[in-house]
């Protein structure tokens, strides 16, 4: 029977660097012979974050987030897959609010506040997250090793990959005023040479980290 890997894409835009990198990671864990099931939050029903209702420390629901919205049907997903594959840019030195509204819940509903057993998450599973961002890889260096460490704990041990300093458009000359904080002709070059090995590095993340 195959592993069931569910694959999260927190970013907008279809096709461009998030969700490439989901898919390519997506690919090295088909060819380790799992199922994938892909949720794109940007096109689900209406949700939110974390409502603080606290119905997941109640024993009947202990482990479950009880809110039903438009994220149930991927937090029903991951609870029962042998994997998560996650990715989100960076927005404004933080990851999307589709991605923090996922986050919470996913977190809070294994989160115990009983000092000897915090966490209540009885399968743990691995975790890719993958971060893009217009920014150097080295930028938020902090904030990517901060979700590593909360996702390992709640989740299952992660592993993350970044992928900085991303082209955002194919052509920046169409803006209304110039973007000159950035070098388009840089951000081109790397797009077709750094970018493509990026995407062979997830795929074979991919196909390790799932391959159990």
């Amino acid at each position: 029977m195959s592993k069931k890997i569910v694959v999260v894409n927190a970013g907008p835009r279809k096709g461009w660097n998030t969700d490439t990198l989901l898919m390519e990671a997506a690919r090295g864990a088909e060819v380790a012979g799992a199922e994938i099931i892909k949720f794109d939050l940007f096109k689900l029903e209406k949700y939110t974050g974390c409502i603080s209702c606290f119905g997941c420390k109640r024993e009947k629901f202990k482990g479950h987030c009880i809110c039903k919205d438009g994220l149930t049907p991927v937090l029903d997903a991951i609870l029962e897959a042998d994997g998560l594959i996650i990715g989100s840019p960076n927005y404004l030195s933080e990851l999307t609010a589709s991605f923090r509204a996922l986050y919470e819940r996913l977190i809070f509903q294994n989160l115990t506040y009983n000092v000897e057993n915090p966490c209540c998450n009885a399968h743990p599973i691995p975790v890719l997250f993958i971060m893009t961002s217009n920014a150097p890889d080295t930028m938020y260096t902090g904030l990517v090793e901060n979700y590593k460490n909360t996702l390992t704990r709640f989740v299952g041990p992660a592993e993350t990959f970044v992928s900085g300093n991303t082209l955002q458009l194919k052509d920046y000359s169409k803006t209304d005023w110039p973007w000159t904080l950035f070098n388009p002709e840089e951000k081109i070059q790397r797009r077709e040479t750094v970018f493509p090995e990026e995407c062979k590095k997830v795929f074979e993340m991919g196909k390790r980290i799932f391959s159990y």
